[in-house]
């Protein structure tokens, strides 16, 4: 089934995790689509596998000249933009906040908040003129709650769902829907970004974090690209045409709360501290 049949999308950070997962996924269910990315090795190599239905250019997200250009040559080579996924993302500046680098805070917040907000800008205007789309955004459950990851990062994703809730009120009166996506534990190279590990050995670390995920949440496995991009899937499809303005939670039930099994082992532990039997 072809639901992004003749469609036209903007994948940022496109070339690996989720954007790629994303990106073949468009490509399957019928889109058009432009890869940015600063990968070049793997973007080029994507284009290669998928073939003519897909572009790739070097985009710094956080350059608004990058931006606007990357906008302009979706429209120019496709004839049109439907979908952009600002998924472009790193862990950014970590540990406590007294020692936190105030110039890798910016950083941060310059490709987490500032590249989804030129995204937005850019690819706003020519939906608006078209009088259709369909903005996408990769936010987190660290923007929803606490403890799930570093400061600066926790904050940018906080900001990314506040932004995608104003951004929808303004673009819904031209029919250009809003929305982001809030990944729990998903199996990507990001953790061993974080780690502060060279691209190829965090590529490595995908396997053994889908065991070290698997028991964070109700779901008893690690979320996957796919997950996420089967969500920006359905937010980019007509099949969300009344979605606007959504936090879309995909995390296995993670901020949910404990686990049952965890909340019934604290339950015997606190009996069996007050001397009362198992029940």
């Amino acid at each position: 089934m072809a639901r992004l049949a003749g469609k036209v999308a903007i994948v940022t950070g496109g070339a690996s995790g989720i954007g790629r997962a994303t990106v073949e996924l468009f490509v399957q269910e019928g889109a058009s689509v432009v890869i940015a990315d600063l990968q070049d090795d793997k973007g080029e190599r994507l284009v290669e596998e998928l073939g003519e239905k897909t572009r790739y250019l070097r985009v710094d997200v956080g350059e608004e000249g990058d931006v606007a250009a990357l906008v302009a040559h979706a429209v120019k080579t496709f004839g049109r933009l439907d979908c952009i996924f600002n998924n472009a993302g790193f862990p950014g500046v970590t540990g406590s906040i007294i020692d936190t680098p105030i110039d890798e805070a910016d950083a941060t917040m310059r490709v987490l908040f500032r590249g989804v907000l030129l995204g937005m800008k850019h690819a706003g205007r020519v939906m608006r003129a078209q009088g259709s789309g369909s903005i996408i955004s990769t936010a987190s459950v660290a923007g929803i709650g606490t403890g799930f990851g570093p400061h600066v990062y926790s904050a940018a994703k906080a900001a990314v769902i506040h932004l995608t809730e104003t951004v929808a009120k303004e673009l819904g009166e031209s029919n250009v829907r809003v929305n982001c996506i809030c990944p729990g534990g998903i199996a990507t190279p990001i953790f061993g970004k974080g780690m502060g590990l060279a691209t190829q050995v965090a590529d490595q670390t995908v396997e053994p974090m889908k065991a070290v995920l698997a028991g964070m949440q109700a779901i008893p496995r690690a979320g996957l690209p796919h997950d996420i991009a089967k969500a920006a899937l359905f937010l980019a499809s007509d099949d969300s045409s009344f979605v606007n303005g959504h936090a879309l939670v995909v995390d296995g039930g993670l901020i949910g709360g404990r686990k049952w099994s965890e909340i019934e082992e604290r339950r015997r532990m606190t009996r069996a501290a007050f001397g009362l039997p198992p029940e």
